[in-house]
């Protein structure tokens, strides 16, 4: 159960702020972000090495996506087509909002349940696939201005124990600036392992178990208002759990 958590706050010279914490087998070989796929050299992404695709990435028109498996559907599955490779599609377009209307056609029997976000620095979108009373189907809503997290859930739904527990303590937490490097309101928070008692371990923020799943990498975005002309997007990214490992830049020159 991954976690993606995004600030929209339009008028900042960093309208869009995000960190996610990565969960998986931890046996499933993946890449470092980098520009891998030879027909999409405008991507920096993470790439699974099982089936090609990525979690989370960014284009160079600033253009972020990042997939999150919903509850009970962790893993591949015989029939269906992986879910990695959606944010790559969704990289191919110059806007969050025109990736978002592709996404919204595409075939819903084709691909397990996710959440996904595509976002840019004006708008945000959270695209969900999942089963409801007329059936599997794609749904896309705008992320409101604020705070979103997002898990194997809805988008701030407190019936997730990791929502539950830290959607609060984000709230509350110091902004990051990227400008100065300090992100450190949010990564003690993606590095805590607090957690309530009904929703056990998997309401920490980052997990560790014996059964061969865990965080196994953790990334921070920041996106530059479109005044800022020439200021780069901010992609920091951690090679192992974040209590652990340091955040170094991604090139994305």
């Amino acid at each position: 159960m991954c976690t993606f958590i995004i600030l929209r706050r339009p008028e900042h010279n960093w309208p869009v702020l995000i960190c996610a914490n990565r969960d998986e087998l931890l046996n499933r070989p993946w890449q470092l972000p980098g520009r891998h796929w030879q027909d999409r050299l405008d991507v920096v992404a993470g790439r699974d090495q099982v089936a090609g695709g990525t979690w989370l990435g960014i284009n160079d028109y600033g253009v972020v996506a990042a997939i999150l498996n919903r509850r009970g559907s962790l893993g591949p599955k015989e029939g269906y087509r992986s879910r990695g490779e959606l944010p790559l599609e969704a990289l191919d377009h110059a806007e969050s909002a025109t990736a978002a209307e592709a996404l919204a056609n595409i075939n819903p029997a084709a691909y397990r349940p996710f959440n996904m976000v595509v976002a840019d620095s004006r708008e945000a979108f959270w695209i969900r696939l999942a089963e409801t009373h007329w059936g599997i189907n794609v749904e896309v809503k705008p992320l409101p201005i604020g705070l979103s997290m997002i898990t194997a859930s809805d988008r701030n739904d407190k019936n997730s124990s990791r929502i539950r527990t830290y959607l609060p303590q984000f709230e509350l937490a110091s902004e990051p600036d990227p400008e100065s490097g300090d992100w450190s309101g949010w990564t003690s928070l993606m590095s805590s392992q607090i957690y309530d008692s009904d929703g056990g371990v998997e309401g920490a923020m980052f997990i560790v178990s014996e059964s061969g799943f865990g965080t196994v990498c953790s990334s921070l975005v920041a996106l530059p208002s479109q005044k800022n002309q020439g200021v780069r997007p901010i992609f920091l990214f951690a090679t192992g759990r974040p209590n652990q490992t340091k955040f170094m830049p991604v090139d994305l020159s």
